[in-house]
């Protein structure tokens, strides 16, 4: 009777002729034999190139995109910040239009007035150089700057409060990451990491004056977030620059909503055990 792997010389494989189907594989290998590393996964493999249309200039372009799906979640900072494997999609959330000079988060890209399009044209493209990109993927430095493009582009067209917020938040999220990826053994490590975090800092603080200001005059979803989401992240944010009445009121807030899920309730008595901790710690130091 023919084996179930009969046939295999044709492909010049008659070696594996005679392998037991349900035998586990020897660990050892004979001297010589080649062992097969196993393929390493590259940023690039979760990007393909996305042909956008700017609503400004009208003119096409194209756009590293993250494939939907590809990227696995691995976790969340304590304020919400997404973390995933072998990739940081914060990267690739900002658009922007090599022509004109257009950048927005994703989320708002085709969103633009007319009165905003022509600030922009007005302020934005008139003085516009674009850059040359990395060819496969974007690096933290070139991210950075569009989250920067993204921003100046959010004072020029009069973005609403919770859209300037967001892009700060996103960006200290980036700064974080950025860090993250730093080789500890650098000799300059120490300053750099002093530098982001002041910049983190600086980010932090204007996405809380935004949020805050958005929580007063504007509707939910914001940001495509519902209001226990936005409080908990207002509340997270407070506590790192010990506004902890702010934070007191919010987390308080969420715990006796009838709206916030059990997920968020059980987050926001994590938080606010630290903001115990935080306030205990303030009254002791004076």
């Amino acid at each position: 009777m023919a084996g179930l792997l009969s046939g295999l010389d044709q492909f010049g494989l008659g070696n594996l002729e005679g392998m037991n189907l349900f035998e586990t594989p020897s660990s050892n290998k004979e001297e010589g034999e080649a062992v097969v590393a196993a393929p390493v996964i590259q940023e690039s493999d979760f990007i393909f190139d996305k042909t956008s249309a700017c609503p400004i200039c009208d003119r096409e372009f194209k756009t590293k995109t993250v494939k939907i799906g590809k990227a696995k979640l691995v976790g969340t900072d304590m304020d919400l910040r997404p973390r995933y494997e072998n990739i940081d999609m914060l990267k690739y959330d900002v658009i922007l239009c090599p022509h004109c000079g257009y950048a927005s988060l994703s989320r708002y890209f085709k969103f633009v007035t007319s009165p905003q399009a022509k600030a922009i044209q007005a302020v934005i493209t008139k003085a516009f150089k674009p850059r040359p990109e990395s060819k496969d993927i974007y690096t933290f430095e070139e991210a950075l700057e569009r989250y920067k493009l993204a921003l100046a582009n959010c004072i020029v067209k009069q973005a609403k409060a919770s859209e300037k917020a967001y892009v700060c938040l996103k960006t200290a999220w980036l700064l974080r990451g950025h860090l993250e990826s730093l080789d500890p053994a650098d000799p300059e490590y120490n300053k750099k990491k002093a530098d982001f975090e002041a910049d983190e800092n600086e980010f932090l603080k204007n996405a809380l004056e935004g949020f805050l200001a958005a929580r007063q005059s504007e509707g939910y979803p914001m940001c495509g977030m519902d209001e226990c989401t936005v409080d908990y992240l207002i509340a997270v944010t407070a506590i790192r620059f010990e506004q902890y009445d702010v934070a007191t009121k919010l987390v308080s807030n969420i715990l006796v909503s009838s709206t916030a899920n059990q997920r968020m309730k059980d987050k926001t008595r994590d938080l606010k055990d630290l903001l115990m901790k935080k306030i205990k710690e303030q009254k002791a130091a004076k």
